[in-house]
């Protein structure tokens, strides 16, 4: 089936237009409380989103749909992601749903299921819900009286997520005596992080936690984590810990503001848990993505690296599927499967905290563990998405590009999941070779695969 509406992580676009208006909002609500209505009795759905203007318009086209099939919404307001995953299945509802675009700028939203374990939906439930909003299979359900939904909001919501991510931390162990800077990306999880840090007896130090429905993302967070270096540097902090608008990714710096991440922390906390005989099957899943000294790391403290696709949920579906507890993204998206099942920032940080304090070591010192390869890369709109094989010039440019490797780096060629883009990830041991190589392969991209370029290679 041809994907119309979800991507690599749920349904992602500018908000107001589609996919992302109230219509198709109402339609995706009542498919969702259709699939995820099972047996007889009351069914509920939660529904969390981040702090953008868009949520209020979303969230309310969201819970028409789903009321209008007879199922209860739990609306809990702005939470992080893995907090709607947490608070899904802890009520025991039958879904979740997130409102957001995680690490997109203020005018996207998306939207994201859960399902009532807590998982992110599998390919096959997605296209289940597509080819029911596309299909007229769904107009002649219109419960009516009683049977109508009701909506319910969940107060204390953060503080049950509060509570649950302090027990993921050593209870024997305590921040105090640390100072750390937390960028909150003036998202979702804006008053759930500082609280978390401080009751466990750190200093905090917490920046951008003035959301206004337009500044989610915007130079700070994840994606943009200069702010948070140069917080560090100014109050003399320990670390820095920087989430993306949702809160589900985690980006690092020491305390010299030297960047730390997803691959990084995945080497420092594979190689503790294989010490400790506790990394399951002695194998963590990272995505092709994940630098290739993350893998030698591991195998030289005696475990394996399993590759997904790209995604999150393709990491939780394959931590699932051999048993692993341990996984996730150099975006910063990682897995602690102890614990949750799906990537949560802060208890990314909760773990890595825990190994500092441990072992009496700073970020610095614990980072040096893993020397990554050399590695860049190149994001380029495109106007089509096609088949590279299609393209002489783009075939051209990786052979040639992968002769100047000599078996001594890799080249990975994509399409966002979410976004008009083609990634090219080129990975060597020669900073300048690689660059030069991925601006050939982005030349001959952009003139096979945008309008004003030749439309055959």
């Amino acid at each position: 089936m041809t994907r119309r509406l979800f991507g690599t992580d749920g349904i992602r676009g500018v908000a107001n237009i589609e996919p992302m208006t109230v219509e198709m909002t109402m339609k995706l609500g009542r498919a969702a409380a259709y699939i995820f209505k099972r047996g007889p009795g009351r069914h509920q759905i939660v529904i969390g989103k981040d702090t953008r203007l868009s949520g209020y318009m979303i969230e309310n086209a969201l819970a028409a749909g789903i009321c209008s099939m007879g199922v209860d919404i739990l609306l809990v307001g702005p939470l992080p992601t893995p907090g709607i995953s947490f608070i899904t299945s802890s009520m025991r509802a039958d879904a979740g749903v997130v409102i957001s675009a995680s690490h997109n700028p203020f005018q996207d939203n998306g939207i994201k299921f859960f399902s009532p374990d807590g998982y992110k939906l599998p390919d096959e439930v997605e296209e289940k819900i597509e080819e029911l909003v596309f299909s007229q299979a769904l107009d002649s359900i219109r419960p009516t009286a009683t049977d109508i939904g009701k909506a319910y909001r969940i107060d204390d919501a953060k503080g049950r997520y509060i509570v649950f991510l302090k027990n993921t931390f050593p209870k024997e162990l305590s921040l105090e005596g640390l100072k750390i800077v937390v960028d909150c990306a003036s998202g979702a999880a804006y008053r759930v992080a500082p609280a978390v840090f401080y009751e466990l007896g750190a200093q905090v130090y917490p920046i951008n936690i003035h959301p206004d429905g337009r500044n989610i993302n915007q130079d700070c967070g994840s994606t943009y984590p200069q702010g948070m270096c140069r917080m560090v540097k100014e109050k003399k902090a320990d670390l820095g810990l920087a989430l993306d608008g949702d809160g589900d990714r985690a980006i690092f710096c020491d305390h010299r503001g030297n960047l730390i991440d997803g691959d990084q922390v995945m080497a420092i906390c594979a190689t503790r848990l294989l010490k400790q005989g506790k990394l399951r099957q002695n194998t963590l899943v990272a995505t092709v993505m994940s630098n290739l000294a993350l893998e030698q790391t591991v195998q030289a403290a005696g475990g394996r690296v399993a590759r997904t696709q790209v995604g999150d949920r393709y990491v939780a579906e394959e931590m699932a599927r051999g048993g692993y507890n341990l996984g996730g993204e150099q975006s910063g998206h990682i897995i602690f499967g102890d614990f949750s099942v799906t990537g949560d920032g802060i208890i990314t940080a909760l773990q890595l905290l825990s190994i500092m304090v441990r072992e009496d070591k700073g970020l610095e010192e614990l980072s040096q563990i893993m020397e990554p390869y050399p590695q860049i890369l190149v994001n380029v709109s495109v106007d089509r998405k096609e088949d590279w094989s299609k393209f002489t010039q783009i075939g051209d440019a990786l052979r040639e590009g992968e002769r100047r490797l000599s078996g001594k780096g890799r080249i990975l060629l994509r399409y966002s999941g979410t976004e008009p883009i083609a990634r090219i990830l080129v990975e060597g041991e020669d900073e300048r070779e690689i660059a030069q190589i991925g601006a050939q392969i982005e030349q001959a991209i952009k003139r096979c695969l945008n309008d004003e370029g030749s439309p055959v290679g």
